[in-house]
């Protein structure tokens, strides 16, 4: 069981920001920025190289669930703005086995990222 699996089942405390039918989100516990959250899934998908077309309207789900938590953050405008990131594999910057989407705001992000 990942360390996801924990927080949706309540074995393990997160300050959440959003819980659906589908995803949870809340904040990360080590911040790349001043605003950093995870967007979950609840069905377990190892990471985005695994999902079919099954997922996909759980995928545009995730994405739309993102747009709306950083409106609600205040983050969603062409001024302030907003990174969504998904790792995939050891070298894609992978920790978890989990799919998840990192939400990143309220700081310059470069490009290329690191």
């Amino acid at each position: 069981m990942t360390i996801f699996e924990k927080i949706i089942a309540r074995e393990i405390p997160a300050e959440i920001v959003h819980e659906d039918e589908f995803c949870i989100a809340f904040h990360d516990v080590s911040p790349q920025a001043p605003i950093h959250i995870l967007l979950v899934p609840k069905k377990v998908i190892p990471r985005i190289g695994e999902a079919d077309g099954e997922d996909q309207s759980l995928l545009g789900h995730l994405l739309i669930t993102a747009g709306k938590i950083a409106e609600e953050l205040g983050v969603n405008s062409t001024d302030s703005g907003f990174r969504l990131v998904i790792n995939n594999g050891k070298n894609g910057g992978e920790s978890v086995p989990h799919l998840h989407i990192h939400l990143l705001a309220n700081r310059p992000l470069q490009w290329p990222p690191g």
